[in-house]
C-alpha cells in the first residue's frame, strides 16, 4: 500500500477543473506536497460547487474535466512523483433535478419494478407504494402541475410518467395520482417522508451500498481508477450514514487492492476509531481540536463564562449538556422526525407500545447518545448507557426503554441497524449545525468533532495525545481547515487570542452592541467574534455568514420560518461595520490589539499540525493567510499564481522580515512540507522537548526523533503559545531548551547548539522554529 506523507486539498469544480489542477502540480510539488487530495469528481448536479450531490456515479463529471481531466492530473502527479487521493460519496446521491440522475429517474418512472428500486432506501408500504417527493410549496400546488413533452412539470421541475398513465385530455392532477411518486408540500418532509436522506436534505437521497449489486454499480468507475493506476487512495464521506460502515470499508479495501483509505469519522472526546474499520484513519477533525486548544489560554475560561452568562441574562453560563440534549431532541421531534417514525414502524406491535410511546422513547435515547453511533456489537455498552441517561431525564419512559433496548441491541434486525444510522443524523444536526451556533463563549471551540466544554489543553496533555496518535494512528490525517470547517484556521487562531484578553473583549463587545444593537446576546458574541477573526472582509461575506449563523442557531430566526424583523436588525449590525465610523473604529482597534497574537497562533498551529504525528493536509490556499468563514465562503477561488511567485521569492532568499507577512505562513508551510517529504527519517517518533525558565509554559516543543533509536536525532518543532501573556511577562527572558547536537532552523538558516540555547535567540525573528540536525544538512 502506498501512503502519503502529506496532502493538499483542491476543490474541483467547473471554474477550477481537473485540467486546472494539473496545471499547478509543479507549484504544489515545489511547495513540498506529496499527494493531491481532490474533492468529489463523479458527475454531480449541474452547477454544484462541491460535488457531494452525485447524480451519475458511472463517470467523472464532464464539467469538472471529465475522464481526460483525471488522466491529465494523474499524469502530472505521477511525473512529479506525487500520489492522488480522491473524495467519494457512498451514502447518498443528488436528486434535486430528477432527469440528471438516471437511477432516481428510473425509480420515479417505474417504482418498485425499477432496476434501482433496491438502491434507494424507500419505505414503500408507508407511502402506499409511492415515493413521496417534498417539492411543492404546499399540497394545494398540485393544481399547478402541467403535462409537457410527455413529462409532469411543476414550474421548472420535471418528472417522468409511468407507461400507460397518460392519455391526451387527462388532467395533470389525475395523471399525478397514477404515478409511482407523490409530490407533496415540502413542510410534510419532517413527518411523512418515506425515503432516507443525507441528514435533512431532501435533495440528497440515501443509497443502500450494503447490497452487493448496488455497491458494484456505484463503484465501477472508482474501481477503474485503481485498475488504470490513476488514483492511489480514497477519502470516504460520511460512512456513519451507511447500514454497515465496517463491511463497506472491508469491501472497498478489496476492490481497490488494499488502497490507502481515510474515513470522515467524527470521534467524540475519548472515542477511538472502531476496530473493524479497515482504513488508515480519519480526516483529521480530532487532530484539529487538539491543536486549537493548546493555543487557548485556560485563564480566559472564567471571564468568558461570566460574559456568556450576562449575554444570556442569567447568573449561569449555558449548560452545554442540557443544551445539546435539547437541540438533539428538537431535531428528532422536528426535521428528522420522519426518520424516528420509520423506526417506530419497525417496532413489533406485540411489544405493547403505542406509536407515540415508541417515538418518545427512541427520540430520548438518541438525544442522550454521547457519540454519533454504535457499530454493533461494538458499542453495545454505549447504547446501554444512553438508555440509562434517557431514563435519568425521563423516568416515565422506563417501560418503553426496557422493551426497546434488546431490539436496538440486535445488529441483525432492521430496527437495530437503522437506529445506528439515525443517531448520527441527529447528532450532526443537533450539535454541529445547531448547538455550535448557540454555545458561543469562544468560537474556536465549536468546530466539527470537538467538545466545546474542553476549553484549553495543556502542553503536557497535548504531548500525551500525540504519543498515542503516533502509536495508534500514524497514517491518520491531520488538518486545520476543511471545506466543512465553520471558520478557517487563521480566523480561529485570531479568535483564540480573545481568550488572553477576555476583559477587553467583553468591553469591546458591549460597545459594539450599544452602537449596533442586536437583541440576541449569545448570537451577537458569535457574530462579532467571527467578524473580528475574519477582518478585513467584505460586506457580502459577513452578511452571508451572519444570516447563516442566526438561522442555524434557530433561536431568533430559522431557515424554515425566518423572522424578517430580527434579520433586518442582524444585517444592520453587520452593515454598521461599513457604514458607521464609530463601529468600524471600535472593531479595527480591537483587531489591531490582537492581530499579532492571532498571527503568532496561526504560524504556531500550522507548524505543529504539519510536523506532528499523522499525515498533514493543507486546504487549498491556506499557505497564505486565509480568514474565511463557513461554506461557501471557504470555497472561494485561490490565486495560485501569486503563491507561486511568492514561493519563488522565498527560495531566492527574500525572507519576510516580520512574521505578520503572509509570506511567512508560506515559508512555514513550504519548509515543513518539504522536510517531511524529503527527510522522512526525521519524523519517526515523538517526544516532548522540555524547556526551563520563567516563560517555559509559553513554549510547545517536541522532537520527532525515532524513540526506538535514542541515538538518532529528529526534527524539533518549537512553537509559541499564549503570545499576549508572553509579552506581558517581558518575553522569553531566561527560558531555554537543551539541544543534544548542533541544529539548523529551516526557516531562518540559523545554527544553534549543542547545549542549552536561549529560546529568545531561536525565536528572535519568528514565533516558530523547525530545527534539524546540522550534520544532516551538509
Amino acid at each position: 500500500m502506498r501512503t502519503p506523507v502529506s496532502t493538499y486539498r483542491l476543490q474541483i469544480r467547473a471554474d477550477f477543473t481537473l485540467q486546472d489542477a494539473a496545471g499547478i502540480v509543479d507549484y504544489l510539488h515545489a511547495l513540498g506536497v506529496d499527494w493531491l487530495y481532490l474533492s468529489p469528481l463523479l458527475t454531480a448536479e449541474k452547477g454544484s460547487g462541491h460535488g457531494y450531490d452525485v447524480t451519475d456515479p458511472s463517470a467523472v463529471d464532464p464539467d469538472r474535466g471529465g475522464p481526460e481531466g483525471l488522466a491529465a492530473v494523474s499524469r502530472a502527479a505521477r511525473a512529479a512523483g506525487m500520489g492522488v487521493l480522491v473524495d467519494i460519496v457512498p451514502n447518498h446521491v443528488g436528486v434535486a433535478t430528477p432527469h440528471q440522475n438516471p437511477w432516481w429517474w428510473s425509480l420515479l418512472k417505474e417504482g418498485r419494478q425499477s432496476k434501482y428500486a433496491e438502491a434507494f432506501d424507500v419505505d414503500w408500504d408507508f407511502g402506499g407504494g409511492r415515493v413521496r417527493v417534498p417539492i411543492l410549496g404546499s399540497d394545494d400546488d398540485v393544481e399547478h402541475l402541467e403535462i409537457q413533452d410527455g413529462e409532469l412539470r411543476y414550474y421548472d421541475h420535471r418528472f417522468p410518467l409511468a407507461e400507460g398513465t397518460y392519455v391526451s385530455g387527462d388532467s395533470p392532477r389525475d395523471v399525478h395520482d397514477r404515478q409511482h411518486y407523490e409530490l407533496i408540500g415540502w413542510r410534510r418532509a419532517d413527518d411523512e417522508l418515506n425515503y432516507r436522506r443525507f441528514f435533512a436534505i431532501n435533495s440528497l437521497a440515501g443509497v443502500r451500498v450494503e447490497i452487493p449489486e448496488v455497491f458494484d454499480e456505484a463503484h465501477a468507475e472508482v474501481v477503474r481508477w485503481f485498475k488504470e493506476d490513476l488514483v492511489d487512495g480514497l477519502r470516504i464521506d460520511h460512512p456513519d450514514g451507511l447500514a454497515d460502515p465496517g463491511g463497506y470499508l472491508r469491501r472497498l479495501k478489496e476492490v481497490t487492492g488494499g488502497a490507502y483509505i481515510l474515513a470522515e469519522k467524527i470521534l467524540e472526546p475519548g472515542e477511538e476509531l472502531p476496530p473493524e474499520f479497515q482504513c488508515e484513519g480519519t480526516t483529521g477533525y480530532d487532530a484539529l481540536a487538539d491543536v486549537d486548544r493548546v493555543f487557548v489560554d485556560p485563564k480566559g475560561e472564567a471571564p468568558l463564562t461570566r460574559l456568556d452568562a450576562r449575554l444570556r441574562g442569567s447568573r449561569k453560563s449555558a449548560d452545554y449538556a442540557a443544551m445539546i440534549h435539547g437541540t438533539k431532541r428538537a431535531i428528532a421531534d422536528g426535521m428528522l422526525h420522519s426518520e424516528i417514525l420509520r423506526l417506530v414502524r419497525l417496532v413489533p406491535q406485540d411489544l405493547g407500545l403505542t406509536a407515540s410511546e415508541s417515538a418518545d422513547a427512541l427520540s430520548e435515547i438518541i438525544a442522550a447518545f454521547p457519540v454519533y453511533r454504535t457499530y454493533l456489537p461494538e458499542g453495545a455498552e454505549v447504547l446501554k448507557e444512553a438508555c440509562e441517561a434517557a431514563l435519568d431525564s425521563r423516568p416515565d419512559l422506563s417501560h418503553a426503554v426496557a422493551k426497546l433496548l434488546p431490539l436496538l441491541n440486535d445488529a441483525d434486525a432492521e430496527l437495530g441497524r437503522r437506529f445506528q444510522q439515525t443517531s448520527g443524523m441527529v447528532m450532526a444536526k443537533g450539535v454541529e449545525d445547531t448547538a455550535f451556533y448557540r454555545y458561543t463563549r469562544l468560537g474556536t471551540l465549536t468546530e466539527v468533532g470537538a467538545d466545546p466544554t474542553e476549553f484549553a489543553l495543556s502542553p503536557e496533555e497535548f504531548h500525551e495525545r500525540m504519543i498515542r496518535r503516533q502509536e495508534r494512528l500514524p497514517l491518520s490525517m491531520t488538518t486545520l481547515t476543511t471545506h466543512d470547517t465553520k471558520r478557517s484556521e487563521d480566523t480561529r487562531a485570531r479568535i483564540s487570542a480573545i481568550s488572553e484578553v477576555a476583559p477587553e473583549w467583553a468591553a469591546t463587545l458591549a460597545r459594539l452592541r450599544e452602537l449596533a444593537p442586536l437583541p440576541d446576546g449569545p448570537l451577537a458574541a458569535l457574530v462579532w467574534q467571527a467578524i473580528a477573526g475574519a477582518w478585513p472582509a467584505d460586506r457580502v461575506r459577513l452578511r452571508g455568514y451572519a444570516e447563516k449563523a442566526a438561522r442555524e442557531a434557530g433561536n431568533s430566526t430559522s431557515w424554515t420560518d425566518p423572522d424578517a424583523d430580527f434579520e433586518q436588525k442582524l444585517l444592520a449590525a453587520v452593515d454598521a461595520v461599513f457604514d458607521h465610523p464609530d463601529v468600524r473604529t471600535e472593531l479595527t482597534a480591537f483587531v489591531a490589539r490582537i492581530d499579532s497574537h492571532g498571527a503568532s497562533n496561526s504560524l504556531s498551529a500550522k507548524l505543529v499540525q504539519l510536523t506532528m504525528p499523522g499525515v498533514p493536509d493543507v486546504y487549498q490556499g491556506t499557505e497564505f493567510w486565509d480568514r474565511s468563514l463557513a461554506d461557501p465562503d471557504n470555497r472561494r477561488a485561490v490565486d495560485f499564481e501569486r503563491r507561486r511567485n511568492t514561493l519563488a521569492e522565498l527560495d531566492d532568499g527574500q525572507l519576510p522580515a516580520v512574521f505578520q507577512a503572509e509570506a511567512c505562513k508560506l515559508l512555514v508551510t513550504s519548509r515543513a512540507l518539504r522536510l517531511r517529504r524529503d527527510r522522512p527519517e526525521l519524523f519517526r517518533g515523538y517526544k516532548p522537548v522540555p524547556a526551563t525558565g520563567s516563560a517555559a509554559d509559553h513554549l510547545l516543543a517536541f522532537s520527532r526523533a525515532d524513540t526506538m533509536e535514542p541515538a538518532t536525532a529528529g526534527a524539533i518543532t518549537l512553537a509559541t503559545r499564549l503570545p499576549c501573556g508572553l509579552e506581558g511577562k517581558g518575553g522569553w527572558r531566561d527560558t531555554a531548551v537543551a539541544l543534544d547536537t548542533e541544529m539548523q532552523d529551516q526557516l531562518t538558516g540559523t545554527i544553534f547548539g549543542p547545549g542549552p540555547v536561549a529560546v529568545a535567540d531561536i525565536l528572535r525573528v519568528y514565533p516558530v522554529a523547525l530545527l534539524t540536525p546540522i550534520s544532516e544538512n551538509s
